[in-house]
């Protein structure tokens, strides 16, 4: 007799025993479990995992939840993260993938049990970052001590006749342990990076010159020579990209810590005798005797171990494991953690930077030998996210730290040249904006985002680097602007635009966002600038291509990151709620006030600079008095000097602009793709003044139509690649054309929405009416491989807002229920338009290609029950009139995912229609015959349904695609 399977809450009280959790925690556990797992466990239409995998990410995240939450008072007793996935065998990869869908799904019950900042709490997106910048780190020490020390093995292995491998792992033991003593040091990858090369010279200095794959003389590691011998902290920042200065301060520290760790006292390497030191120019360099030797060198181990314990929130992890099994914790793909995307295709990225191209060429680009369609993928020479952080830092040493830390005398020109001298206004601003994102002291409650408001969340040395380089960057960029748009205005007064608070905080916060990218720091991470500055995507989107133009020294990486960033802003951030884009649209699309209102779209106005101060507890010394509120003259100015927000405009006119120019015209093409260049002062007024160059045209539609022609051309890319992928280029410009359609007249249905979606939706729509044998579990599994694919895309997409128990929440679901319930009722008519119609030269009554044949009485309604099979006793019976009413119509249900297509993922139509083939039995006998469905297409369907008689054809062409009917909605493909 077989043994009945435990309970689920049973499992979980074992996996804590197991674990050794305390009582308390599992309890919490268990009853979160409980009240969450319908949400927890339900599979999802697209899920690749099986439900045993399912299981344990489900067992992992609840008792992190619990542990973290519950348990934080017992800080030191409590499980640790890198434990719960050592007893669940998962890894760090899927927990952090897996743990996003987790919190959505069930953020109103944590919420209700933990408090509304309960993520903030749990630090998932630290911790994750932190994993990303580790691995990174720890790849670099692997490769580069292997480089240095070729006779040393990066795996330990027992028995082994070499000591190498201990000194490789000593080497990491003590870049922790330098990090449990000064961790706010590490918490960038350059950081990490100077640290770790301080400790291959540490390693250098005192590891018996037998372990060494060179020889000093003719060395190509070493490569900087003085009159006195190789110049080695010279030498090993040539070959990392390091800064000597920075690597210096670096080894100071180093040597500060190893005294406290050993209790050795350090003494001038010049003053020494030994073998590891000759031929090396020992000025300035430190040497610790017996650090290293055979008597002591396991004692020192130990005391290392101990030391690089910590309790803090990267307690959490297990470091120490980062070194041998870091294949295990993070795959290469997800590896650099950051925005950085150095791996995008380089035909992609050289489309979207270009502005010459136009959308009809990236339809019609051929496609490359190693193109999706001909079954490879474009590759390009790649950089590892830690060369790319340290050429880019390299950058920031050479070009940007040579500035002036104040505006130039060029700049200065400009700031005169205005109505009044903005030059106090300017460095003012930066200062607070720049404190506001770098905090050197205790802050107040502001955003609750990560690393803003944590007192001591950067070193204060550190993060005064960093304003600094931010600083200078942003006083670079904006002269380049300046004389641009002096050029192109003919004019020095640049009253309009200098004068915009708006514009400002955006160039400030790119230039920031451009140093964090460069260090690539675990506590700060995008879209944190944002929430700092008090912007929104729209608004930071308007600077990125100019920022790029009018800084043509840029690294190459960082442009990329900037590409990067403005896709996230493209195809999903500037459609969630807040984003000041809605209070652009309800100015330019006035029919699309009425949704946007009902949603709560409409962005905050920008708080003011005296609120961040007030906010962040910011206490700016030696600046000159609150920026000037003289403006140029205009009735869309605030108290604060800035643009009204066009959300209180909005507000003051709601009832007309709703009923005013309900039918918006679209706009038309010569404005969505006309020139590139547009004066700035124009993108960066208030939606609701009349923009400058363009007549009677107010600048919020300036600003639509830029963004709109953006959205385009990155469809354009996206829907060229996932028709190659799916092997039909041939409907490549189909699909365009609809999704063109949809955002031209069906704006609403990218309203807190992922383009993708959208893309997604209309490329199965295109299929279906193409009689493609093309599922939406074949489109999706090829998106999968897409570069920007995330889950959630598919898993989760909105379709409206939920009131569960008081609380209004959002409803989501899977992309065929949105596909069924909101796009083809939206989009249906696009899709209609997209069916042949007969050649007029044939006969009226000539048929499509694979339609049933119509009915020779199809203006009288046939009730009589009809036989669809010649082998079995199966009929059709009319349905009652009242079904008949509530059906669609042939022309809407043709292009739904219908019968046939599973409900279940990687699951055989047979086996979900079990039910129906045991009906069509015609005797009591078993019948092990099924019905395969498999290979049936729509429009063989429909015939084998239709009139068999011939006839007419039917008035709707749509019809040929029509499904057939069945109870329940239709659920995902096979």
């Amino acid at each position: 007799m077989a043994v009945p399977p435990l309970a689920l809450d049973t499992r979980l009280a074992d996996l804590c025993q197991e674990l050794g959790v305390d009582k308390g925690v599992a309890s919490e556990a268990a009853a979160l479990l409980e009240e969450g797992k319908d949400a927890l466990l339900t599979p999802s239409s697209f899920g690749s995992k099986s439900p045993q995998d399912v299981e344990s990410l489900c067992f992992a995240f609840v008792l992190y939840c619990a542990a973290r939450l519950k348990g934080m008072k017992e800080e030191s007793s409590r499980v640790r993260l890198w434990k719960i996935l050592e007893g669940c065998n998962l890894n760090y990869d899927d927990f952090f993938k897996e743990s996003q869908q987790f919190r959505s799904k069930i953020d109103q019950i944590l919420r209700s049990r933990y408090g509304s900042d309960w993520e903030d709490q749990l630090e998932l997106k630290q911790l994750q970052s932190l994993v990303n910048l580790l691995a990174d780190a720890s790849r670099f020490y692997r490769t580069a001590f292997t480089e240095l020390f070729s006779s040393a093995s990066t795996s330990k292995e027992p028995g082994s006749t070499t000591n190498s491998p201990e000194y490789f792992y000593f080497g990491w033991q003590l870049f922790l342990a330098l990090r449990s003593k000064s961790s706010e040091l590490f918490k960038d990858l350059v950081s990490c990076i100077h640290g770790l090369v301080a400790i291959l010279a540490i390693l250098l200095i005192h590891m018996p010159p037998r372990f060494r794959s060179f020889t000093i003389e003719g060395s190509s590691h070493l490569i900087k020579q003085t009159v006195r011998g190789v110049d080695l902290l010279a030498s090993l920042c040539h070959n990392y990209h390091t800064s000597e200065d920075r690597l210096k301060e670096m080894m100071g520290k180093s040597h500060k810590a190893i005294e406290e760790f050993f209790s050795k006292k350090a003494v001038w390497a010049s003053e020494c005798k030994t073998e590891t030191l000759d031929k090396i120019d020992t000025d300035g360099l430190m040497y610790f005797k017996d650090l290293l030797d055979k008597e002591c060198f396991q004692s020192n181990l130990a005391k290392l171990e101990k030391l690089s314990t910590t309790t803090s929130w990267e307690g959490e992890l297990d470091l120490k494991m980062f070194l041998f099994n870091n294949d295990n914790i993070v795959s290469a793909k997800n590896a650099s953690g950051g925005p950085i995307n150095t791996s995008y295709p380089k035909r992609v990225f050289e489309t979207l930077a270009s502005p010459t191209k136009t959308i009809k060429n990236m339809l019609t680009v051929p496609s490359s030998p190693a193109s999706p369609i001909n079954g490879g993928s474009v590759k390009i020479m790649q950089m590892t996210p830690v060369t790319s952080a340290m050429t880019t830092a390299k950058w920031f040493r050479e070009v940007i730290s040579s500035l002036p830390e104040k505006p130039s005398s060029k700049l200065e020109q400009f700031l005169l040249s205005c109505d009044t001298d903005l030059t106090s206004d300017i460095t003012k601003r930066v200062s607070i904006v720049l404190e506001a994102i770098f905090p050197t002291k205790s802050s107040g409650d502001w955003g609750g985002s990560i690393g803003l408001n944590c007192t001591n969340a950067f070193d204060i040395a550190w993060a005064e680097a960093r304003k600094l380089e931010a600083s200078k960057l942003y006083y670079r960029v904006l002269e380049a602007i300046c004389r641009s748009e002096s050029l192109n205005t003919n004019v020095n007064n640049l009253t309009p635009l200098l004068s915009n608070e708006r514009f400002h905080r955006c160039l400030i916060a790119c230039s920031a966002e451009l140093v964090l990218a460069t260090h690539k720091t675990v506590i700060m991470m995008f879209p944190a600038v944002l929430e700092s500055t008090g912007l929104t995507a729209f608004d930071l989107g308007k600077i990125i291509e100019n920022f790029v133009r009018h800084e043509e020294s840029l690294p190459r990486e960082l442009k990329r990151h900037l590409n990067s960033l403005e896709e996230q802003l493209l195809e999903s951030m500037v459609w969630e709620k807040g984003s000041s884009l809605y209070n652009s649209l309800v100015v330019a699309r006035p029919s699309l006030a009425m949704e946007i209102n009902r949603l709560g779209l409409l962005a905050e106005p920008m708080p003011s600079l005296d609120d961040i101060v007030t906010h962040q507890n910011i206490h700016p010394v030696d600046l000159p008095t609150t920026p000037s509120k003289k403006r140029a003259a205009g009735p869309d100015v605030d108290d604060n000097g800035d643009a009204k927000s066009p959300k209180r405009l909005c507000n003051e006119s709601r009832n007309t602009s709703v009923n005013q120019n309900l039918q918006t015209p679209p706009p038309k093409q010569n404005q969505m793709l006309k020139a590139k260049w547009h004066p700035l002062q124009s993108t960066f007024a208030s939606p609701t003044v009349n923009n400058p160059v363009g007549g009677n045209e107010k600048c919020a539609e300036l600003g639509v139509n830029i963004f709109f022609s953006k959205i385009l051309k990155l469809a354009a890319i996206r829907i060229r690649n996932l028709c190659e992928r799916l092997r039909h280029v041939e409907q490549t410009e189909r699909v365009y054309n609809i999704f063109k359609q949809i955002l031209d007249q069906q704006t609403s249905l990218f309203f807190n929405r992922h383009i993708d979606q959208i893309i997604l939706c209309s490329l199965y729509g295109v299929a279906k009416v193409s009689q493609l044998t093309l599922t939406f579990k074949e489109i999706v599994s090829n998106y999968k491989r897409e570069q920007q694919c995330k889950p959630e895309v598919f898993r989760r997409v909105f379709v409206g807002s939920t009131n569960r128990n008081g609380a209004l929440g959002s409803r989501h679901v899977d992309i065929i229920v949105f596909y069924n319930e909101v796009f083809v009722p939206a989009v249906k008519p696009f899709l209609v338009a997209l069916i042949p119609c007969p050649d007029d030269k044939k006969s009226p009554n000539s048929q499509i290609p694979g339609s049933p044949k119509p009915s020779p009485f199809s203006n009288l309604p046939d009730m009589s029950p009809k036989k669809v099979s010649s082998s079995h006793n199966v009929y059709v019976s009319p349905l009652r009139q009242t079904k008949k009413d509530a059906l669609l119509s042939p022309s809407s249900r043709s292009f739904y995912a219908c019968i046939g297509e599973s409900t279940h993922a990687y699951q055989s139509p047979s086996t979900d229609l079990a039910a129906i083939n045991n009906r069509l039995n015609y005797t009591s006998r078993r019948i092990n015959t099924r019905i395969n469905f498999d290979v049936v297409s729509d429009s063989v369907v429909a015939g084998t349904l239709g009139q068999p008689n011939g006839g007419p054809a039917s008035p709707d062409p749509a019809a040929a695609f029509s499904p057939l009917p069945k109870k329940g909605k239709p659920g995902p493909e096979s």
